[in-house]
Order: structure tokens, then C-alpha cells, then sequence
């Protein structure tokens, strides 16, 4: 054990064993022998030497030492040891039922010495569950609800330097996906344009009318525009993460002009009019024309890049709810890979081609389809009029809220219990005191001689047990048998008390008044009562 923990047990043993060793001594427990003393520091010592690694057993310690103190377990002696071992039990172990089943085990054991000593066991029982609810209970929910703070604390500053790390990644993601955005703009930009200068190029290579150098020179250039077109592809493939499409600024030019200026370039492309015969249509949306802008631009440049020569047909249709665009080549088309079968060889649009499209289509809640379609390739794709990518949302951060919401519980209910067992003991209170009353005129009719059968009908069901003995203006008879009554039925205040006292022949041998507390210990005539 360390030397800082070690004086703080024994300063704690230090501040338990004052009211152990003098509570008897101010009057405010029963007297006790001086070895019953030191057993009773030995014990608290040892309960300091075990609370942090058995904190169950050194609340028991405690709990037996009450036990024996007093059978209502309430002691000025060791009440204080009591409440502090059942605040260190609940902020040390972990586990419930364990403490539970202790305070059940001393309630049990409270409610057997107090059959077995003999006293009124009704305000003996209540004395005891309080001390075991406002004694034990609290204390012991209070330390529960300090180590959940401590928990929580601790849970806060983990998450804090969680948060940190993840702001570092986040920052490094963002720098990935600006270098996902320039290499998707070089994909669908550039690799666009280099697709429609080798299509040119490639016309110009079969024109009739043109020298022979001139179309070896657009061959040439073709070529060039082909490896270039590569190069670019293989850059992208190291600027550009393929698990992440990053979508682009929104596209200067609508799916219309993007055709026509296919079309203009020398690549056989034909746009069909819509279901209702217009060749124009209604926006979709920002993100709705952003995503079909890039689907119908590279499956244009694969078709270019593929197919060059074949017709491609592109539809737009204006459906309920969203937008199904179609690209089409004509037969003799070679196909492309489909993008739920990606091959195991690196792709030469270095991952950005079908897949990409796929992925950006599906992510804003659309359908994409490409594949073999009537001897050449189709790529059709439906996107949602109203896209918008759904954020992502990070589960609650419940399980602590969850244990705040278990400690509220439990303290709820040990109040509603204290509430429930306070009520009960006054209403137990009251019941007693206004049924030991004796009126004082009664008491006054009552004659010396008469026999205890003779009086049974005037007298209360019940009788004063806590009677104020130590104020009677004379002792008892010797071999008397007294009974004490209350003289007046009021609560909560000292009242005078009347003693009859019957002899073995049970005949009234003394009638006295003892006075409420305060007042001159001459006690009032029969006379002055009866006034």
C-alpha cells in the first residue's frame, strides 16, 4: 500500500473512532464495558484496512458492530462508520445485488435481535428500516452516483482525445478528397475532350480529299491524343482513391449542349425527344442534372474510346419522381466491363469509369444498370428529382446516459420508500399516543383499593412504553406492577403522564402524576386536573 493511502486510512480510522469512544460518555448511547471499546476500534480498524480492495466486507463489519451496539441499528457510536463504509461500498464495487443482498441480510438480522431483546418491536422495526434507508441505502446511492461522475469524466476526456485524432484524420481526408476532386475534373473533363480530339483526328485520317502526310499527321495526332488519354488515366489512378466519388462543380453546359457538341466533333450520337415528343426537358434539380451530366459524358467518351464509328442513341425521360437517362451504342460496340464484375486487372480509367458512375448514382438514392443490351452497350441510370446525399449520422453516445438514467431511478425510489416509511412511522406514532391516553377526570374518579378488573373498562387499550420514569415525584411501591398513561392526546410535545401501580392481588396500591418535562416536579392535584 502506498504511503499516501496509508494515512489516509488511518486519519478515516482516526475520525470513526471518535464517536465510537465517546458517544457513552455524552449520554448519547447506552454505557459499554471498556473492552467492548477497543473490540469496536479493532473492528473499525480492520474494516479501514479492507474497505478499497473488499468494501463489502468492511460495510458488514460495520453493520455488525450497529447490530450489537443497538438491535434498531442506529448508534451514535457507529452510525457515522456505517454511512461512511456504505458510501465507499457504492463508489468502489461495481456490482448491485452483492450490496443488496447485504442490506437485506442486516434488516434480517436487525428484526431478529429486536424479537429476541424483548422491546415494542412496532417503533423498534421503524427506527430500523430508516437507519437501513437514510442510513445505508442513501449513502450508498450517492456513492454510486459519485463513481458514475468519476466514470463520466473520465469517459469525457478519452472522448475529447478521440476527437482530436479523428479532427487529424478528418483533415487528412480532406486533403484526399481535394486530390479525388482534381482527378475526377481531369477524368470527366479531360479525358472527355482528349476522347472527341482522337475521334477528329481519326476522321480526318479517312478523308479522301486530304495528302497522304496530312493523314499520317492525324494519325499521328491520334495516337498522341490515345497515349495521352493513358497517361492521364494512369495519373489519376495515383491522385485518386477509388473507394470515394467526390462530386464535381456543377457542369458549365446541360446534357443537351454536352450531345450536340459530341456530335459536332464527328461522333455518330442522336438525341431522342422525351415520352411527351419535346427534345427538351425540365431540370431535375442541381444534384439530379449534376450526376446525369456525368453519366452521359462518360458513357460518351467510352463510347468514343471503345466504339468509335458505332451510333450511340441517348434518351432522357422525365418520369414521376425522377429522371431515367439512356445511352446506347449500336452493334458492333465492343462491351465494357460491367461494374458489378470488376475485373482483377487495373483499370485503364484508373477506377473512375462504371464503378464511379455506379457508386455516385446510388448515392443519391438512384438506379444504374450498364451492360450488353441488343448486340452493342447500354448505360441507363435513374436519379431521384429531389438527390441530395444523405449525411452521415453517427450513432448516440448512450451507454452512460443510460446509467445516469439507472441512478435517477434507484434514488426516486428510495425517496418514494422514505417518504412511504415516514409517513407510516408517524401514522404509527399517532396511532400509539392517542390510543395511551387517560382523561384526567378518569383518572381522578380513580379510587385506591379497586381492582384491576373493575378499572379494565375505563382504562386505554394501550399503555406508554418509553415512559419519562426518571421524572416521578416518588418511586413505585416495591413489587408493583405500573403502568404509565398519557394525560393528553397531543403530538410532537411533552405531555404529563399518569402511573397506576397494582399490587400481586391486582388492586390499585398508587396513583401518581409524573410532569411533562420542563415544569416543577410538584405534580398537580386530582382537583386542578379535573379543572
Amino acid at each position: 500500500m502506498e504511503r499516501p493511502r496509508i494515512w489516509r486510512a488511518c486519519l478515516l480510522w482516526a475520525l470513526l473512532a471518535v464517536p465510537a469512544l465517546t458517544a457513552d460518555r455524552l449520554g448519547m448511547d447506552e454505557p459499554c464495558a471498556g473492552w467492548q471499546q477497543v473490540a469496536g476500534l479493532v473492528v473499525l480498524g480492520g474494516a479501514v484496512g479492507v474497505a478499497r480492495r473488499w468494501p463489502l466486507a468492511a460495510f458488514g463489519m460495520a453493520a455488525v458492530l450497529s447490530l450489537v451496539a443497538t438491535p434498531a441499528l442506529f448508534s451514535v457510536s457507529y452510525g457515522p462508520a456505517l454511512g461512511v463504509f456504505a458510501l465507499l461500498l457504492g463508489l468502489r464495487a461495481a456490482r448491485v445485488r452483492p450490496a443488496g443482498v447485504v442490506f437485506g441480510i442486516v434488516g434480517c438480522l436487525g428484526t431478529a435481535r429486536i424479537a429476541l431483546v424483548g422491546v415494542d418491536p412496532a417503533p423498534e422495526w421503524v427506527v430500523l428500516t430508516g437507519t437501513l434507508l437514510f442510513g445505508c441505502v442513501f449513502p450508498w446511492l450517492g456513492g454510486r452516483y459519485w463513481r458514475q461522475g468519476r466514470r463520466l469524466s473520465e469517459a469525457g476526456w478519452t472522448r475529447a482525445a478521440r476527437l482530436e485524432g479523428e479532427q487529424r484524420i478528418a483533415e487528412e481526408r480532406a486533403r484526399l478528397r481535394e486530390r479525388a476532386r482534381i482527378a475526377q475534373d481531369m477524368h470527366d473533363s479531360l479525358g472527355h475532350e482528349l476522347s472527341l480530339i482522337a475521334l477528329r483526328a481519326g476522321a480526318l485520317q479517312v478523308a479522301s480529299d486530304l495528302p497522304d502526310h496530312h493523314r499520317t499527321a492525324a494519325a499521328d495526332l491520334r495516337v498522341a491524343a490515345a497515349d495521352a488519354t493513358e497517361r492521364l488515366h494512369r495519373i489519376i489512378g495515383v491522385l485518386r482513391e477509388e473507394d470515394e466519388p467526390v462530386p464535381l462543380t456543377p457542369p458549365g453546359e446541360t446534357v443537351e449542349q454536352l450531345v450536340a457538341r459530341a456530335a459536332e466533333s464527328g461522333l455518330p450520337v442522336r438525341w431522342e425527344p422525351t415520352q411527351d415528343g419535346t427534345a427538351t426537358r425540365r431540370p431535375a434539380g442541381e444534384v439530379a442534372e449534376r450526376v446525369l451530366y456525368r453519366v452521359v459524358r462518360e458513357a460518351l467518351t467510352n463510347a468514343a474510346r471503345h466504339a468509335p464509328g458505332a451510333e450511340v442513341t441517348v434518351t432522357a425521360t422525365r418520369e414521376a419522381g425522377g429522371t431515367t437517362v439512356t445511352v446506347a451504342g449500336g452493334r458492333g460496340a465492343s462491351p465494357a466491363p460491367s461494374p458489378s464484375a470488376p475485373s482483377s486487372a487495373p483499370s485503364s480509367s484508373g477506377g473512375t469509369g462504371l464503378q464511379a458512375l455506379h457508386a455516385a448514382v446510388t448515392a443519391v438514392g438512384g438506379d444504374f444498370e450498364a451492360g450488353p443490351y441488343g448486340g452493342g452497350f447500354r448505360v441507363r441510370a435513374y436519379v431521384p428529382e429531389q438527390a441530395a446525399a444523405t449525411p452521415l449520422r453517427s450513432a448516440p453516445y448512450a451507454p452512460f446516459a443510460r446509467a445516469r438514467r439507472r441512478v435517477a431511478v434507484a434514488f426516486v425510489a428510495a425517496v418514494g420508500a422514505g417518504v412511504v416509511l415516514v409517513g407510516g412511522a408517524f401514522s404509527w406514532y399517532a396511532y400509539t399516543e392517542t390510543h395511551s391516553v387517560l382523561s384526567p377526570a378518569v383518572y381522578a374518579e380513580l379510587r385506591l383499593g379497586a381492582s384491576g378488573g373493575d378499572l379494565a373498562p375505563v382504562l386505554p387499550d394501550r399503555t406508554v412504553r418509553d415512559a419519562p420514569v426518571e421524572r416521578a415525584p416518588v418511586p413505585p411501591p416495591a413489587g408493583s406492577d405500573c403502568r404509565y398513561y398519557r394525560a393528553s392526546g397531543e403530538l410532537l410535545v411533552s405531555v404529563d403522564h399518569f402511573r397506576l401501580c397494582f399490587d400481586n392481588a391486582g388492586r390499585l396500591v398508587a396513583k401518581d402524576v409524573i410532569p411533562r418535562a420542563g415544569l416543577s416536579q410538584r405534580p398537580p392535584s386530582d382537583e386542578e386536573f379535573v379543572r
